[in-house]
């Protein structure tokens, strides 16, 4: 599956707007209390990295194709050589799961070209 046709480039930091979006997304799969705690110990964790075929399979997220508008757009910013925001991801071990809180169109628009490339993360 390996493509990489398209070079992929990372910000050093997630964007301020990331998170307004990961608190939007969390508030609704858990208490809004614990999805604020979460965001804001995402606001203080340092980028680590994994590839993107390992946080699909600890998501268990189907993975969404070019035809998705915001893959595409995704696609369209890393072919023009912008840098792409890295992901917010919550570990939940009481569900053996991990929860993309912002960044899901974003990794399947790496997926796309590279299942192997590594992906900058904050993850708590």
């Amino acid at each position: 599956m390996k493509k990489k046709s398209l070079s992929i480039r990372w910000l050093d930091e997630p964007r301020a707007t990331n998170y307004p979006a990961a608190l939007s997304y969390l508030s609704l799969v858990m208490p809004e209390r614990e999805a604020k705690a979460c965001v804001g110990a995402l606001k203080k964790a340092a980028c680590v990295e994994f590839k993107a075929k390992d946080i699909f399979r600890a998501s268990g997220l189907s993975l969404l194709g070019v035809s998705n508008f915001h893959v595409q757009r995704d696609r369209q910013r890393m072919a023009q050589g912008e840098k792409l925001s890295p992901l917010l991801l919550v570990r939940r071990p009481a569900l053996a799961r991990l929860l993309v809180a912002d960044g899901y169109h974003r990794l399947c628009a790496v997926y796309g070209v590279d299942e192997d490339a590594v992906i900058p993360c904050k993850i708590v």
